[in-house]
């Protein structure tokens, strides 16, 4: 019987197989540890914080626009960027919590 070279240096086929699509697998795991898991954190976070507003803290909008919280809705909230102006404002717009103090400290 005569095997043909390709047979002979293939050696296990079914070996060949699970050692081709380990990088495949060793990168999606990677790809979830270091993109996915942190960005669904972060997501969470921002859920926890924005449910957490209340009448009087001073926020940062997704814009860049800074002041303090008049009014609370279920969608939106009013903040007050300035001595009586007022400006409505998604809730998942609210980027950053600020510590009391901080608007008259700028």
């Amino acid at each position: 019987m005569i095997i043909s070279p390709a047979f002979a240096q293939a050696g296990g086929v079914g070996d060949a197989g699970w050692t081709g699509l380990l990088p495949i697998v060793l990168m999606f795991v990677l790809l979830y540890f270091m993109l996915i898991r942190p960005q669904m954190k972060r997501a969470k976070e921002h859920k926890t914080m924005t449910e957490s507003l209340q009448k009087g803290d001073e926020v940062v909008t997704s814009g860049g626009v800074l002041g303090k919280i008049t009014k609370m809705g279920e969608a939106y909230v009013s903040i007050e960027i300035a001595p009586q102006v007022e400006i409505a404002v998604q809730r998942s717009a609210v980027q950053t919590l600020l510590p009391k103090g901080t608007i008259k400290s700028i």
